[in-house]
């Protein structure tokens, strides 16, 4: 088995999402579809009802702090409480296309991370250009999960480590400028990470200029075994254990 832990296979993100399924079902690739907005939440509970490979985060991105209502938060934790969610996400903070609103950023985050608090539940972190704010917020609250797509540095890696976090490993690993990440992944323990896609998007170097899919995690596990001189398999193994453990599946 090999578990996608972050994507966005649904249709109003991918208009052939259930072929995408059935294709990862048929190469025994369980997802972890994330939700991002009220819409998407209810398409992801929906496909996890249906399918087998399926397991359900939903959550409120970032981008909805300035119209996110108490409605909105009372909705979300009605759904929480549904048996094939496994984790609350996509949340986060992000600051590469505005800081003007970082106030409500956090403090959407800070109520997402409640609600998991309150659900018993793991969080799946989306952080960019907002490292250090996001790791002082998650660091006041009792939570587990993983940072999605992680862009840091392996010594920041090590401290969401420390909090109980896994560091998302997704396609980008395999893009030739991308240094950066292979560095930190040969610093941390494979122990601690999880195998993504973020389908749609980041797809890997070898099929750049098409939509990504979960099929394409084979690419991403290839480069991880390929620069900690493991077995393909170990890798596929121990990551997957590594989201069995984390999303309780």
């Amino acid at each position: 088995m090999i578990i996608d832990a972050h994507c966005h296979v649904y249709k109003s993100e991918m208009e052939d999402a259930e072929e995408i399924i059935m294709q990862a079902a048929k190469n025994e690739i369980h997802m972890i579809l994330n939700g991002t907005d009220p819409v998407s939440n209810e398409e992801v509970l929906e496909l996890s009802e249906r399918y087998e490979n399926v397991h359900a985060a939903i959550g409120y991105f970032y981008s909805l702090a300035d119209e996110v209502t108490d409605e909105d938060i009372l909705l979300l934790d009605g759904q929480l409480s549904n048996p094939n969610v496994v984790a609350v996400g996509e949340i986060g903070i992000d600051y590469y296309h505005t800081k003007d609103n970082s106030d409500k950023q956090k403090e959407l985050f800070e109520n997402m991370l409640n609600l998991a608090q309150k659900h018993d539940l793991p969080v799946i972190v989306h952080s960019r250009k907002a490292m250090q704010d996001t790791y002082d917020i998650l660091k006041r609250h009792d939570v587990v999960g993983f940072m999605h797509s992680y862009q840091g540095s392996a010594e920041m890696a090590r401290e969401f480590i420390k909090l109980g976090f896994y560091i998302g490993i997704g396609g980008t690993v395999t893009r030739k400028n991308n240094k950066k990440t292979r560095r930190m992944l040969k610093e941390i323990d494979i122990n601690h990470v999880l195998v993504e896609t973020d389908s749609p998007y980041l797809t890997p170097e070898e099929k750049l200029g098409e939509p990504n899919t979960p099929l394409n995690i084979r690419y991403t596990i290839r480069k991880i075994a390929e620069e900690l001189d493991m077995k393909e398999e170990d890798v596929m193994e121990i990551t997957a254990e590594n989201a069995k453990m984390l999303f309780r599946i």
